[in-house]
C-alpha cells in the first residue's frame, strides 16, 4: 500500500487543472464548462462557431476563471492534432478532456439517408476516438489525466428513428471501456456520463408533446426532467482526484429512468 491520502474537499478541486471541452459553449457543454471554471480549472472551449463564447467569457470573469477558445470542426481532417497544439499553446498542458460535441438526426428507417448516418457517426464517435487518442499521448507524458465521454439513455436503449445516434452512443460506452483498459497503466482514467431527459431548448418540443412527455415522466422515478445544472457535479467529480480509482464506467444521470 502507498501512503495514505487524507480525504478533503480539496479532492474535488480542479484548481490549476487544464481542460478541453468540445461543444463547451452551448447546450449541456455550457454547464460542463461552467462547472469546471467554478472549481478552478482553466478551460479551452472547442466549437465550430463562436456561439455562446461571450457568455462563457463573462462567467469566467465573474468566477476568476480562465477561458480560452478555438473555432474548429472536430470532424475535419487533422482536427485532433490542431486541438492538442492549441491547448498546449493556450493552457500549457492537458489534464482533462470532455468529449461533449454531438448531434442527433431523426428519420424513419426507409428514408434514413446515408449521408446523415456518416455525419452523426463522424461527430459522435469518430471524433471522440481521434481526439482521445491525440490527447492521451500528451497525458501519458505527465502520467496523469481524465477523459470524460458523453453517452445518453440511447447508450442503453433502442432508438428506432435515430439509428446513428443510438449506434454512436452505444459505441461511446465500448470506447470508454477500451480506452480505460488501455490507458490505466498511464494513470489516465476514462469514464462517461449518460444524461437522462434534460430540460433544454432542444427537448422543448418533446416536453410539450402531451403523449410522449407523459410517457417519459411516468418512466422517471424522480418525477421530473433534469435541470442541466444537475449534470455539473458528476462532471466535476469524474475530472477530480476524488475519482482517481474509477475508470471504464458510464454513470447515468437520469433520475432513475433506467430502473423502469
Amino acid at each position: 500500500m502507498g501512503d495514505v491520502v487524507m480525504f478533503s474537499l480539496n479532492s474535488f478541486s480542479l484548481k490549476g487543472k487544464n481542460a478541453i471541452i468540445t461543444g463547451g459553449a452551448t447546450g449541456l457543454g455550457e454547464y460542463y464548462t461552467k462547472a469546471m471554471l467554478t472549481v478552478g480549472a482553466n478551460v479551452m472551449v472547442v466549437s465550430r462557431t463562436e456561439k455562446g463564447w461571450d457568455q462563457i467569457r463573462k462567467f469566467a470573469d465573474q468566477h476568476d476563471g480562465k477561458a480560452s477558445f478555438l473555432s474548429q470542426d472536430v470532424t475535419a481532417d487533422g482536427a485532433a492534432d490542431k486541438i492538442v497544439a492549441a491547448a498546449l499553446e493556450q493552457l500549457g498542458s492537458i489534464d482533462i478532456l470532455v468529449n461533449n460535441a454531438g448531434m442527433q438526426l431523426r428519420n424513419n428507417w426507409r428514408d434514413f439517408q446515408d449521408a446523415d448516418w456518416r455525419k452523426v457517426i463522424n461527430l459522435n464517435l469518430n471524433a471522440v476516438y481521434y481526439l482521445s487518442h491525440a490527447v492521451a499521448k500528451e497525458m501519458a507524458k505527465q502520467h496523469s489525466g481524465k477523459i470524460i465521454n458523453i453517452g445518453s439513455m440511447q447508450s442503453y436503449r433502442a432508438g428506432k428513428f435515430i439509428f446513428p445516434y443510438t449506434a454512436s452512443k452505444h459505441g461511446i460506452v465500448g470506447l470508454t471501456k477500451a480506452y480505460a483498459d488501455a490507458l490505466a497503466p498511464e494513470n489516465i482514467q476514462v469514464n462517461a456520463i449518460a444524461p437522462g431527459y434534460i430540460n433544454t431548448p432542444m427537448t422543448k418540443a418533446l416536453q410539450e408533446d402531451p403523449v410522449r412527455s407523459k410517457e417519459i415522466l411516468e418512466h422517471i422515478p424522480a418525477g421530473h426532467w433534469a435541470d442541466p445544472s444537475e449534470l455539473m457535479g458528476v462532471a466535476v467529480f469524474l475530472a477530480s482526484d476524488a475519482a482517481n480509482y474509477i475508470t471504464g464506467v458510464t454513470i447515468p444521470v437520469d433520475g432513475g429512468y433506467l430502473l423502469r
